[in-house]
């Protein structure tokens, strides 16, 4: 049975991959999510996918709520198995799909972090381009807030996908889509610099064309972006700690603040769906309010 189990799970993932043209990120998290449900059927005694039963969605369920897992977590496994099971029935490998009653908990309106133009400013200070990791370390922040993109996709930059002319930059997205994306003369200067200077130095006997390397001259990781932000913030007069998003969140909401359209801000960030972008109207709105009780004299 375990067999089949594993076959039926094989062939879901090559949907995903061929069909689909999901990244392998994606990938992996439809995995986790089902040997994981793999693991609750064989402490269950359930022999098969097509043994389960609502009942049985239902004491998983409740599993996962006594483990203390955020809504989101949670909403994300039932969708996973969710869509497994459409799969499994298109291919008449089961007869109905236990989770199509299971109703997706709503996840908690957060607003996205996101920083006031006077505290980027300080940010971008912080920054010693008199080095060649100074230089990276600028060309990284302001690349991140000229165009908004994921660290992901950052990472992924490689020089002929830079157009220094036109200005802008070729940006491999989620499930293999690609957009191009264009940055201003603050972060074309950085750029300049550090390829001329900064990346040259870093890069030693590594023959590669990566845009952004480490201090060793390999490529830089999602990890090390993290790393490099928070090493930026701590050299700041800013509290806190910084997470990479924060400056896509800050690239959307001081376009959105300074009159952008809605349309093409879903664009510049790849989202697939306005929905996705809709969230920093909320931001806005609070920037707006903000603005408003300090500056009116009735407010």
């Amino acid at each position: 049975m375990m067999t089949n189990m594993n076959v039926s799970l094989k062939l879901f993932l090559e949907y995903l991959q061929i069909e689909k043209n999901y990244s392998q990120y994606t990938i992996e998290h439809y995995q986790h999510d089902i040997r994981e449900f793999q693991l609750f059927m064989s402490e269950q005694a359930i022999q098969s996918f097509a043994d389960v039963q609502y009942m049985d969605v239902r004491i998983y369920l409740t599993k996962l709520f006594n483990k203390k897992l955020a809504r989101k977590s949670v909403a994300r496994k039932i969708s996973s198995m969710r869509t497994f099971y459409k799969f499994l029935l298109r291919e008449k490998l089961v007869d109905l799909n236990p989770f199509s009653q299971v109703a997706i908990p709503k996840s908690e309106k957060r607003l996205p972090d996101f920083f006031y133009e006077e505290e980027l400013a300080h940010v971008f200070e912080a920054c010693d381009i008199s080095t060649p990791l100074g230089q990276r370390n600028k060309a990284l922040l302001e690349l991140l807030y000229a165009t908004g993109i994921r660290v992901s996709e950052c990472c992924q930059i490689r020089l002929p996908d830079l157009d220094m002319y036109l200005s802008t930059v070729l940006v491999h997205g989620k499930g293999q889509k690609e957009r191009y994306v264009p940055f201003g003369s603050f972060a074309q200067d950085a750029l300049e610099q550090y390829i001329q200077q900064g990346r040259k130095e870093l890069l030693t006997n590594n023959g590669h064309d990566f845009l952004f390397v480490n201090f060793r001259g390999g490529p830089l990781t999602t990890r090390g972006v993290r790393t490099i932000l928070n090493s930026i913030i701590d050299k700041s007069s800013l509290d806190g700690k910084i997470h990479p998003h924060m400056l896509r969140h800050t690239f959307a909401t001081h376009l959105l603040n300074n009159g952008a359209d809605m349309r093409t801000v879903q664009e510049l960030l790849g989202h697939a769906y306005l929905s996705s972008t809709q969230v920093y109207t909320h931001v806005t709105n609070d920037y707006l309010r903000k603005m408003y009780m300090t500056h009116h004299p009735r407010a």
